[in-house]
């Protein structure tokens, strides 16, 4: 039996939840209040059994990014589950630095395989704690967003808090 906890903190883009393991790694999360969504972003093996609503220590680093440092989200720990190069990518997403997104076929050339474009957006879409590995900074070749599973406005909105981009305010 394993236990999690989940927490949802208000952000400028919105909800944000977490998923943490009793270690304190992030699981999961998301732009969403939707603990199901979260949860259908892991493996049906690596969810846990037990959730219970909490605090994490993640979410300091989701408040520190919020409000300038960039930087607060790289020492998150976070765990997750998939093959030797799927691990291999999502180690390589939180290299890039915020305001240098590169493209997928940039990220498959860090990967070692400049032609698998493909398999570069679908380590990029089964990436579960989303923000703390930042799948946001990788676009289409063209230089368009491509997809976010938590919307293109978010993704938009991340991007451009990277690059300097003052928020328009509604």
């Amino acid at each position: 039996m394993t236990t999690a906890t989940i927490q949802t903190v208000d952000t400028p883009d919105g909800a944000f939840t977490i998923l943490a393991d009793d270690s304190g790694r992030v699981l999961a999360s998301g732009w969403t209040t939707d603990a199901d969504a979260i949860l259908a972003r892991l493996p049906e093996r690596a969810r846990p059994s037990v959730i219970d609503v909490g605090e994490t220590d993640a979410a300091a680093a989701v408040a520190a990014y919020y409000d300038g440092d960039l930087a607060a989200i790289d020492d998150v720990a976070v765990a997750q589950f998939g093959t030797a190069m799927q691990l291999a990518g999502w180690t390589a997403l939180r290299r890039i630095r915020p305001g240098r997104p590169l493209t997928y076929t940039e990220f498959a050339g860090e990967l070692g395989s400049p032609s698998a474009v493909r398999a570069a957006a679908s380590i990029c879409a089964r990436n579960a704690p989303a923000l703390f590995v930042p799948c946001h900074r990788v676009l289409r070749s063209d230089g368009t967003l491509g997809g976010f599973a938590w919307g293109l406005g978010v993704k938009q909105r991340l991007l451009d808090r990277e690059a300097g981009v003052p928020a328009l305010v509604a």
